[in-house]
């Protein structure tokens, strides 16, 4: 499950990756390169919740494969063209196959997992390294052979549409075991919210530095393309390291906590990363990975456990919708670089983890299905910390 997630995710990190190559190669402003994001974006965002409520329903390991070949057939398109027009069309189809493949996949994987923190770390570490990995695939493919050379981008699809299937059939009907003791347990929507508030905080700041973090540290430590794209590899490759440190210290002080003290970092991370000048840009890009991925699994096993009646759904919303909705914003970031700076649309991305922060205050830890009532406290987590 963790190869195949890292097989269909590197084509979200790689529309991001692709930023830089279009601004080079047809001039495309700021805010027509945000475009190419959104367009990624708005479509996941629309259709992943109600992937998730057809998988709360029906059984649909089929979505897996698919999803894969959609994906990385979408991505493969998007350099064949000049036409913006049919740019935008390739990379929204790319993540209608992101969007297809989450809810069924983490469901699967949760039930995998039977509740340990670390395992479902390891499955969004999958993931997460696909993100990482892709801005060096896009690098090998597009720096060498142009933008004309993206079908090549295909093969890590193929690949995933393999290990998926190999994964549902291993999995079997265990991937549904959880259904009668979630079944029991009550779906807590004001606390699903506030979660969901502060992972759109997270989003908006994730994919605004995906997408222009790449141009402004080449712009501050006056490198090329090459400096650009280790920046970006530091913002993905931190983070596959986070998700796994996020689950182990999950495991230890309590999985509310953890996100909590995450996203304080993250403000005091990104402040250093658009402010402090020069190399040390690139610490604080390390320092914001951490900030940012260190709570993603948790995330999900928090939204799951807030609606365990709706486990798709959840997962559906925590792992895509919340997610990818941080592309709405590029556009904007986009315009208000091409009116002002890079560095003034970056300012306003210190204060939406402050924000999130607040929305996190007060929530507890939720019990996950089939907890006995004598331990729905958790003495590791004070709601009012």
């Amino acid at each position: 499950m963790s190869l195949g997630h890292a097989c269909v995710d590197v084509y979200q990190g790689a529309v991001a990756a692709l930023v830089p190559y279009f601004v080079a190669e047809r001039a495309y402003s700021y805010a027509a390169a945000s475009g190419v994001v959104l367009a990624a974006s708005l479509l996941s965002s629309l259709v992943q919740p109600l992937f998730g409520v057809l998988t709360d329903r029906w059984a649909m390991p089929w979505l897996l494969p698919l999803g894969a070949l959609t994906a990385g057939a979408g991505v493969a398109l998007s350099g064949v063209t000049g036409s913006y027009a049919l740019t935008l069309t390739a990379v929204a189809v790319s993540g209608v196959g992101v969007a297809a493949y989450h809810p069924e996949a983490a469901r699967v994987a949760r039930a995998v997992a039977q509740g340990r923190h670390t395992a479902m770390g390891w499955f969004s570490f999958g993931g997460n390294a696909g993100f990482a990995l892709a801005p060096l695939l896009v690098f090998a493919v597009v720096a060498t052979g142009g933008l004309r050379a993206s079908p090549l981008l295909v093969v890590p699809a193929l690949a995933g549409a393999a290990l998926c299937a190999a994964a549902v059939r291993s999995a079997g009907s265990g991937a549904r075991s959880a259904a009668a003791s979630a079944a029991a347990s009550e779906d807590d929507r004001g606390s699903f919210l506030r979660l969901s508030g502060a992972v759109v905080c997270r989003s908006v700041v994730f994919v605004g530095l995906s997408t222009f973090v790449p141009l402004y540290v080449r712009e501050r430590t006056g490198g090329g393309a090459a400096a650009g794209t280790a920046a970006l590899v530091v913002l993905y490759a931190g983070g596959a390291a986070g998700t796994l440190l996020g689950g182990r210290l999950a495991d230890r002080y309590g999985r509310m906590a953890v996100v909590r003290r995450s996203y304080t970092l993250t403000v005091l991370a990104v402040a250093g990363l658009v402010l402090v000048p020069g190399p040390p840009v690139y610490v604080f890009v390390a320092l914001t990975s951490a900030g940012l991925y260190v709570p993603f699994s948790l995330h999900i096993t928090l939204g799951q456990d807030f609606l365990p009646r709706r486990v798709g759904t959840a997962s559906g919303v925590t792992l895509g919708l919340t997610v990818s909705v941080g592309g709405l914003a590029a556009p904007a970031l986009g315009a208000l670089a091409d009116a002002t700076s890079l560095r003034s649309a970056l300012l306003p991305l210190i204060a939406l983890p402050a924000l999130g922060r607040l929305l996190l205050c007060g929530l507890r830890e939720p019990v996950p299905p089939g907890t006995a009532a004598a331990e729905r406290s958790d003495p590791r987590d004070p709601a009012a910390r």
